[in-house]
């Protein structure tokens, strides 16, 4: 089975239940051998911020050391992304098996009237790759209510409810009582239920629940008519620091202040909820707690994507969400408020919109089944608001007018619904990556894995033999696009899943420059959203961009890093320049050569590699770098830790090298303040570990998608992206096939709009290619030119002169008459 038949399967599964309760799904989890019987689940429950806190209790968790999975619905752009292990999202080949065990049951039930929804299905799926991945924890998010839940099959070993709100009433309730009883029905049966729930909502989840541990504001208490004790856990939110909330959480022996990247009171009652699941179910100390909480990043809460205007993009699709979001809105100084507003038909929009104080609306219908009609959208915030109102059915478009209407103090905001936000995220995210292919045989190989059929890849492939770029659209879009590049004599490829018309397909477009130039003329001022994707492709194409430089040597071709480590156990020439002396001279020696950087490392990321104390690093560092600062070569920090980095740049160092990607979260704040480019790793952890035994469906657009998020942290911390460096992390948590495809497919890493720097120096997959591992000169040698050819910007490497001489070929290859004179 291919993943497109596989996932045309799943998303043609009806939506709604026949018959209410857990036992479709039950029955489903029999037929697959009750995979959850054996999990320790954590099931998080409530009307508003379960997503999150699933978040923030999986995020802390894994920094505690567990292996977590993570089920939350919906997605925002690929429905793997609804189940997650250690942060990585399903593997397409782990739904292929998924759908080939269960389709002959599902296809049977579904013969007699009682298939398992879409829900269900997924519910079950998550379950099941959980135990296939030994995960030590699973969080849960409900989907809706509690009791009769998909996700309420499972026996959790902790629960929450997180809030309660006026929502879902045809299934939950007419009350805020009612539906307090329904979703208190997640409480485990060894351990007290988690809760932020206050009033006549927490008296209601007292009498199913029984003892709770509550979560409540400092001073506020958990005092009810009958007297009882002061909260378990309070909460304290002391505002906005920059992208980051404050926050002061306590038990009665224990205190955590740390900061969120999810801004709000609300959110910070959020992480106490967090706080207290995590701390039932592991050894989880205060420290770990507090950089768990801080590296809880969740897609579409309140996510600040620009500052000038203000850009928030926050999901919210109840009143209760919207009225958060309205106060923490309070917490920023603009002018005059834009709000981009999309809902679903279940929603009440004009109660929505009475609480946002809006001056401008631009109304919109999102892509989706379920969602209002922008004309009834746009009737609610007119009779509650007294904005200036107007619709555009696509939420990208409706996006680009409220855009276009902003000041550079003004706000954009948009809410109403996760989908409107997913299709509006896309245009910081979208990937476009284009395709070299040499032959045809190539040409099929990069069409199929859009998922096209194997017909479909076949017809198609003696036509992409030039610019071929691959990305995700909605399906709407998807067909303007096929039908405009066909009337230019392009090609475009859609993935088999537009059977469908409820998630985005892959397309894979095929044309010549000139094509692709009035293609984008073309698509100017288009509805559904074509109109940005026209601006997004010709960045993607450089087809008529700017002058953005800033004078870094890697601007103008291909830039030597040379690599200094201070350190006694760097795994090719650790302890032989860990004197002051002696790196200055090497420093010295690296520039005379043609280095164009110069990074100083003051511990080392092999396998096995002990840590190094901060204070350690920084005395090892700063020195070498306050004597070398001077040199006519750029300086860079490689080091995980942002208060090294931050002293670095004190002494004179221009570039932040980070091999865990940006793990460290004031890394990117630090660059940020010092305006100073960083360079952010794919890895799966530093130093590496040996035993960890990595799956990718394909290596090149895993790491890219990885990245893509990573990328999107310090542009919203406030770089450019000419400033954002990528490193595809060749050799960590990569095979040694791997590598080399990391290696051979480098121009790929350039739709992420950042430069490209490729550190492959001596690593031990160059033994594969006849070098030895730690040590191989000439295999390094001959994959910086590959590396170079191929669209590195920056080339990582020891030996500075041969490398540079490499690079120097590649450059004189490219133009010839650059080396006369």
């Amino acid at each position: 089975m291919e993943f497109h038949d596989a996932a045309n399967f799943l998303l043609d599964l009806r939506r709604f239940a026949l018959r209410p309760g857990t036992d479709a799904t039950r029955e489903l989890l029999a037929e697959l051998g009750d995979p959850h019987e054996g999990l320790d689940c954590v099931q998080i429950a409530g009307s508003n911020g379960k997503g999150s806190t699933a978040r923030m209790v999986e995020r802390t968790l894994r920094e505690a050391g567990l292996d977590v999975g993570l089920y939350t619905s919906p997605h925002l752009d690929d429905v793997r992304e609804r189940i997650q292990v250690n942060g990585r999202k399903l593997p397409e080949a782990d739904l292929v098996e998924f759908v080939e065990a269960v389709e002959p049951y599902v296809t049977d039930r579904g013969a007699e009237g009682a298939s398992p929804t879409f829900f269900e299905t997924l519910t079950a799926m998550a379950l099941w790759e959980f135990d296939r991945r030994d995960v030590d924890v699973a969080v849960v998010e409900v989907g809706i209510g509690g009791k009769l839940d998909a996700t309420s099959v499972i026996d959790p070993v902790a629960s929450a409810v997180t809030s309660v709100a006026l929502e879902h009433t045809g299934i939950l309730g007419d009350t805020i009582e009612e539906i307090a009883r329904d979703v208190a029905h997640v409480a485990p049966a060894e351990r007290p239920l988690v809760t932020a729930a206050a009033g006549d909502a927490l008296g209601a989840v007292r009498e199913v629940a029984g003892d709770v541990v509550q979560v409540a504001p400092d001073g506020a208490g958990g005092g009810t008519d009958d007297g009882a004790s002061d909260a378990d856990v309070t909460v304290e939110y002391g505002g906005r620091e920059g992208l980051e909330g404050a926050v002061t959480l306590a038990g009665s022996d224990w205190r955590v202040e740390t900061r969120l990247p999810l801004l709000g009171a609300h959110q910070a009652a959020n992480a106490g909820v967090a706080a207290a699941l995590c701390r039932q179910v592991a050894d989880v100390d205060e420290a770990t707690l507090a950089r768990g909480l801080r590296n809880a990043h969740w897609p579409g809460r309140f996510e600040v994507m620009s500052r000038d205007p203000l850009v928030v993009l926050d999901g919210a699709h109840n009143p209760g969400g919207v009225e958060r979001v309205a106060e923490t809105l309070g917490e920023f100084d603009y002018d005059e408020l834009h709000v981009v507003a999309g809902a679903m038909v279940d929603k009440d929009v004009r109660e929505m919109a009475g609480h946002l104080p809006a001056d401008h609306v631009v109304a919109c219908q999102p892509d989706v089944d379920r969602a209002e009609t922008d004309d009834v959208v746009a009737r609610a915030f007119a009779d509650a608001t007294e904005a200036e109102v107007e619709t555009r059915a696509d939420a990208a478009g409706a996006f680009d007018v409220a855009r276009e209407a902003a000041g550079e103090n003004d706000c954009v905001l948009v809410t109403g619904s996760l989908y409107a936000v997913a299709e509006v995220r896309r245009r910081w995210v979208r990937p476009m990556i284009e395709k070299r292919l040499d032959d045809v045989d190539e040409a099929r190989e990069a069409i199929k894995a859009a998922h096209v059929t194997d017909a479909g890849a076949w017809r198609m492939g003696g036509k992409a033999v030039h610019r071929v770029v691959r990305t995700r659209v909605q399906p709407r879009q998807a067909s303007y696009l096929k039908e405009e590049l066909l009337s230019l004599g392009g090609e475009c490829a859609v993935s088999g899943l537009n059977e469908q018309d409820r998630e985005p397909l892959e397309v894979l477009m095929m044309g010549t420059m000139a094509q692709y130039k009035r293609l984008a003329e073309k698509l100017d001022g288009h509805p559904y959203g074509l109109s940005a994707f026209a601006e997004e492709l010709r960045a993607a194409l450089d087809i008529r961009q700017p002058d953005d430089s800033r004078g870094y040597p890697w601007e103008d071709g291909t830039a030597v890093m040379g690599i200094l480590n201070v350190t006694p156990d760097s795994f090719h020439d650790g302890g032989q320049f860990d004197g002051r002396e002696d790196a200055v001279a090497r420093a010295e020696a690296m520039v005379e050569a043609g280095a164009d950087i110069v990074d100083v490392g003051g511990e080392s990321t092999r396998p096995g590699a002990d840590p190094v104390p901060e204070q350690e690093e920084i005395d090892r560092v700063v020195p070498v770098i306050e004597a070398i600062a001077d040199l006519d070569a750029m300086i860079s920090i490689d080091t995980r830790k942002a208060e090294v980095a931050r002293a670095a740049l004190d002494a004179g160092a221009d570039v932040l090298n980070d091999v865990s990607g940006l793990e460290d979260p004031e890394m990117r704040l630090v660059a940020a303040e010092y305006d100073a480019p960083v360079v952010v790793m794919h890895s799966i952890e530093a130093p590496v570990d040996p035993d960890t035994d990595v799956h990718y469906d394909d290596v090149v657009q895993d790491v890219i998608d990885q990245l893509r998020e990573r990328v999107l942290l310090a542009e919203k911390a406030g770089l450019d992206r000419e400033q954002i460096i990528v490193d595809p992390g060749i050799g960590f948590g990569k095979s040694a096939a791997e590598s080399f495809e990391l290696l051979g497919r480098t121009h790929e890493f350039a739709s992420l709009g950042c430069p490209v720097l490729i550190g492959h120096s001596h690593k031990s997959f160059l033994a594969g290619a006849g070098g030895e591992a730690g040590d191989a000169p000439d295999a390094t040698v001959a994959a910086t030119a590959l590396a170079a050819e191929r669209g590195a910007d920056i080339v990582r490497v020891h030996d500075v002169e041969r490398n540079a001489a490499a690079v120097n070929v590649v450059a004189a290859a490219d133009d010839p008459e650059s080396i006369d004179g």
